[in-house]
């Protein structure tokens, strides 16, 4: 069973997520901002992480991509962010930060499926 974490600000979005997630084989928790995702990212352990870049609080998804792939029990862990903004800069400094892709919003559930799905995925 697949492990995902979902960090978004918006719980429409998380939601919406969980919604599109529940006919996969994946047990799922939710954290409402960067900080409190890294507290249950330390404490839940997923394969999978899916990271808006944009929230309140000092630390944003960014920076949350970063602490995750430097952390040596969690550097394993694939994160896909999600973010309104897609600029081709957006992307690349989620793929600096560590993303293994980067997906815009408004996303389609199939889009979002399909990245959960490909294990091999890199953006």
């Amino acid at each position: 069973m697949k492990k995902i974490l979902i960090v978004d600000d918006h719980a429409d979005i998380r939601r919406l997520i969980r919604m599109t997630l529940e006919f996969e084989d994946c047990e799922i928790r939710e954290a409402a901002d960067a900080d409190s995702g890294w507290q249950a990212a330390l404490q839940f352990k997923p394969d999978l992480v899916l990271l808006d870049v944009m929230m309140p609080g000092e630390t944003h998804g960014l920076d949350l991509c970063l602490a995750l792939k430097v952390e040596p029990m969690l550097a394993a862990t694939r994160v896909i962010m999600l973010s309104a903004r897609g600029t081709h800069a957006d992307r690349e400094a989620g793929l600096r930060a560590g993303a293994d892709a980067y997906l815009v919003k408004p996303f389609s559930p199939m889009q979002l499926l399909a990245l959960v799905d490909d294990e091999t995925v890199a953006a």
